[in-house]
């Protein structure tokens, strides 16, 4: 059968109840953003590869690809924030600080499953020339109100800290290959491998407690007190004391309840250098937000600037709602407008009504297609539409 009745693999049409709702998400959130003085910016569609792969943000057989008239290799837009940082760094240089938000579309190739698709819709803000716990923690709380705001409630965010494992591995002076080994395995939680490494490399067992720590820890916010005896490092403690001031700044915000701390949260390698987050709801298998801490990587367009910044999934929120039994209605328009077919006084007096009706905010229908009184009564009876208005000869 021909492929022009279907949309390509992780791409899909959406449904008119279902844009309905993702649109007022999308208002509500472009409100929440700029209410708490965040600029929203548009990036392009496409950009040059190398602003993800060289400095290996992204694998190149993860993005969408193409060629310009040139022959440079482009690729579909993968992301808000590689964007924003070198928006930040070339056209923003003169403005510090800088809260920028965007709301677009984003292409990730072979990830899909799960609700996860090709195409999908992308919010996010991102806080530049800042850096601190309380700006850590306002990105967390933004990212918080953001899920709230389009009717996540049953919400948990792990936050965890990177300098915390990279503190620990300089105290226990491990070689860049063991590092990397046991950086694999906490974040499959692999416990087994992180034993035998240990082992092998002739840890102390407070050391290879501390390792097992990192892919075991509970989530109770209460752990980091009860760690901090565990640590020499400065970097390590730096770290514990930027979650505590975090923690403490969002029960501020009202917001512990919906957070935890994961120690083994430890992001892409190189790629965040503080705090990182990620907030999971039921009934979809990923993480609707994350974010985190990341100034090294405006440097990499020729600016260095601190930064922390979330991006809210809208598309796998939505799934996630939608999962979770959220009913959506389908937009109906509130009244609908008949004539007599061949009347001209008729359509006159319909065309004037609808217009009326339409400054003051309700939605009509115009009917073109010549429907009677009696099909345009069942008309919007079928659709949902309370009101109904048939003129005939100028007189309704």
């Amino acid at each position: 059968m021909s492929n022009k009745f279907y949309t390509p693999d992780g791409f899909n049409d959406t449904l008119p109840s279902v844009c309905a709702f993702k649109k007022d998400a999308e208002s509500k959130l472009r409100r929440l953003f700029s209410l708490h003085g965040y600029e929203e910016i548009e990036t392009p569609g496409y950009e040059y590869c190398d602003i993800y792969t060289k400095p290996d943000f992204v694998k190149e057989e993860d993005l969408y690809k193409l060629t310009d008239s040139k022959g440079r290799l482009l690729c579909a837009r993968y992301d808000g924030t590689i964007p924003a940082a070198r928006y930040a760094a070339t056209l923003a240089k003169d403005r510090l600080p800088l809260r920028l938000s965007y709301i677009e579309n984003m292409y990730r190739f072979n990830q899909t499953g799960g609700g996860k698709q090709s195409e999908f819709t992308q919010a996010g803000a991102e806080l530049m020339g800042i850096t601190g716990s309380d700006s850590d923690a306002e990105i967390i709380a933004m990212a918080i109100r953001s899920a709230l705001e389009v009717g996540v409630e049953d919400l948990q965010v792990s936050i965890g800290q990177v300098g915390l494992f990279e503190g620990a591995v300089k105290q226990m002076g491990l070689d860049e290959e063991t590092a990397l080994s046991v950086r694999n395995a906490i974040i499959a939680k692999d416990s087994v491998t992180i034993d035998r490494t240990a082992k092998e490399k002739g840890l102390s067992d407070s050391d290879r407690n501390i390792l097992l720590m990192f892919a075991e820890s509970s989530g109770d916010t209460n752990i980091l007190a009860s760690i901090k005896d565990s640590f020499t490092e400065k970097m390590a403690l730096d770290a514990i004391k930027n979650l505590e001031e975090i923690l403490e700044a969002l029960e501020d915000y009202g917001y512990t309840k919906y957070v935890s701390v994961d120690l083994g949260l430890l992001g892409s390698e190189g790629y965040y250098t503080g705090v990182i987050f990620k907030g999971y709801t039921y009934e979809v298998g990923f993480p609707i937000i994350g974010g985190g801490r990341y100034d090294r990587t405006v440097g990499v367009f020729g600016r260095d600037m601190e930064c922390v910044g979330f991006s809210l999934g809208l598309s796998l929120a939505i799934t996630a709602l939608m999962r979770q039994g959220l009913e959506l209605e389908n937009p109906a328009a509130e009244a609908i407008v008949g004539y007599e077919k061949g009347n001209k006084d008729a359509r006159s007096s319909a065309i004037s009504l609808a217009d009326q009706m339409r400054l003051g905010s309700t939605s009509v229908i115009l009917d073109t297609s010549g429907m009677s009184e009696e099909d345009l009564n069942a008309f919007a009876d079928e659709n949902d539409i309370q009101t109904v208005f048939w003129i005939n000869g100028g007189k309704d």
